[in-house]
């Protein structure tokens, strides 16, 4: 079966999605680097590319959100206010050690 270059090409929509993937597994290559870094100019190295991975990150994720193929639900307001009230329980804990 011969395949075609439509049969092999990813849509927009896909190779958005397949670039923010690959932008967040480098994140998280990067940041397990920068926490394993035992120079200061290595550390600094892999700060530097974090930052950039992270951009590009954001702006596919903002690419996605304008072409309606990224919608993240709106969190409901009593998760929010539960996790404040838990955060903040957690918060008074430890100062009170």
């Amino acid at each position: 079966m011969k395949l075609t270059k439509s049969d092999v090409m990813l849509n927009e929509k896909d190779a958005l999605q397949d670039m923010l993937e690959s932008e967040k597994q480098l994140m998280t290559l990067y940041t397990t680097a920068l926490f394993e870094g035992s120079t200061k100019s290595m550390r600094k190295n892999f700060s530097a590319n974090l930052l950039g991975v992270a951009e590009n990150q954001y702006t596919l994720f903002t690419q996605m959100s304008t072409r309606g193929y990224y919608q993240p639900q709106p969190a409901n307001k009593n998760l929010i206010d539960t996790a404040n009230q838990t955060y903040k329980k957690q918060k008074n804990q430890l100062k009170a050690k």
